[in-house]
This record gives C-alpha cells, structure tokens and sequence, in this order.
C-alpha cells in the first residue's frame, strides 16, 4: 500500500447517492488521486467501502474515521478481512472516538476515556479471530497523547481540521517513522466574499466540537477566534482562492512531514459532489 502524494475526502462518497459515489471514484483514480477517505457518523460504512473499491483498481480507499463507538472490533475485522480478501491491499481502516455530543446525544455518559476507548478497541481488532494489522489502521489523533498512540499502535494518525503547524507537531511528536495523513479543507474561488459564507458555515459545526476546539485552542487561536471565526482561523483552516494558493497549502503540510495530504473541497450545496473542484485540482497537482 503506497500512501503518498494526494487524496480526497468526501463525505459525498459516503453518504451521496451510491451510483454517483462509484462513478466518480472512478473518475478520482484516472485522475491521480493516491486515497479517497470517507467519514462514518452512523450506517452501513463498509458497504460504501466496498461500493468505492469495486469502482477502482488502484486507488486505497480509506475511513476517515469509522466511529469505534458504533462498531464492535470483532464484526470490524470480519469485514476488513473480507474486503481485503476480495480487493487485495487496498483497505486503510482509520479508527477514532468521535465527539462526545454526538455520542452523548443518544446515550448520555457513554463518551468517556477516549484515550482507554481506543486501547480498547485496538486490543479487540488484535484479538479477532482474523486481526487487523497494525500497519493497516490509523488514528483520528490531535493531541499529544492519541499521536503518541498512533505511533505505537498503528501505522500512523489521520489528524482533521488542522494546520501545517499542527502537522509540524505532530511529526515531532511522532516521530519520522509513522505514516501522517492530514486532512485539508479548500475551496476554490475568486475572492473571501465567495468563501467566507461557505466556509464559516461548515466551520462553525466543528467549532460547536470540543475535541476540535481545545485543539485549536493548543495551537494558539484565542476563544474570541473561535467565537468570531475570525479571518486569522478562517484562512488557517480553509485554503482558499486559486489551484496556486491550494498546492501551496499542500506543500506547508508536506514540508512540515504529512506523507500525504487529503483535501476536502468545499460547496455551496455540502451534499454535491464537487467534481469540477477536484478536476482542476487534479491537473493543478499533476
């Protein structure tokens, strides 16, 4: 499995409709896209899997992240090993605990111990009758302790709404050896008054997330930042403008140690599948 380069993430891939999903996966691998990462916050998360690897050859489809809390480690390395047998090494299982209201949500109290949680949860793919392997899984990690944990329980992290300087961190926090796989939101467009509705948008339900907002909150944004969504955070967080301004935020990660860099471009409507975005980026990076 070589991870490298570019990829996409796309909850469309996810949770659009499923005939699009294929098609453009399809069309993302004849385009250079090295992975495609989906989200899971509740459903059939591996059929969507095996919808994306049946429509490719090449192309490593990633979860970006399945929900540990929403599975048992038992039915998920039953299905990773039956994917894997039926498409050959192309499954990246990337595992993470979520957010506590959108647990707690339905089960109030059952978010606790994210740090135990995921142990737990590593000790159970270890322990199927057919294991996950350890340089086949990545976590969702920010702070410096589930980064800790990527590094020695799996091949690497797959760190969400984050900067370059947090990719610097990380990699120091890791080390060189361990796989990092940053997530980048961009949109392109002509000028911030495109931009800053769309993207204030979609950045305020991550905002609302504690776990997202304490590590901003690490990295030297203020809480009137957060509040205000302040253009310093915007422009941090969302790369926006031309494929130049793009490939340049790109490079930040690459240079500060990311081995690969998924981008999520943004619309106006979240439910489209952004394909023109990802065709201009594709022969921009190519």
């Amino acid at each position: 499995m070589e991870l490298a380069g570019v990829g996409v993430w796309g909850s469309q891939l996810r949770y659009g409709d499923q005939a699009e999903a294929a098609d453009a996966a399809a069309e993302l691998e004849e385009l250079g896209y090295s992975a495609l990462w989906i989200p899971d916050v509740g459903g059939p998360v591996f059929d969507s899997v095996q919808n994306l690897l049946t429509s490719t050859t090449r192309t490593v489809i990633a979860t970006g992240i399945l929900n540990l809390w929403m599975h048992t480690p038992a039915d998920v390395a039953s299905s990773y090993a039956s994917l894997t047998a039926d498409h050959g090494d192309r499954f990246l299982l990337g595992v993470g605990v979520s957010h506590a209201p959108l647990i707690d949500s339905k089960e109030p109290g059952r978010y606790r111990k994210p740090l135990a949680a995921t142990r737990s949860f590593l000790d159970g793919l270890d322990d199927a009758e057919q294991p996950v392997p350890v340089d086949r899984r990545v976590l969702a990690a920010l702070g410096p302790k589930m980064l800790e944990l990527a590094a020695t329980r799996a091949a690497g992290a797959h760190p969400y709404l984050v900067t370059p300087e947090h990719t610097a961190g990380a990699r120091e926090t890791m080390g060189a050896g361990p796989l990092l796989l940053p997530e980048q939101t961009v949109m392109l467009c002509e000028n911030r008054d495109t931009a800053r509705p769309i993207g204030t948008k979609w950045l305020r339900s991550y905002l609302a997330m504690p776990n997202y907002a304490n590590n901003l909150l690490r990295l030297g944004f203020t809480p009137d930042d957060l509040a205000s969504v302040s253009d310093r955070l915007f422009d941090a967080i969302i790369a926006w403008g031309d494929e130049d301004a793009i490939l340049r935020r790109v490079a930040e990660h690459q240079q500060a140690g990311a081995d690969h860099v998924c981008i999520q471009a943004l619309e106006a409507d979240p439910s489209a599948f952004p394909r023109e975005q990802w065709r201009r980026l594709a022969a921009a990076l190519h």
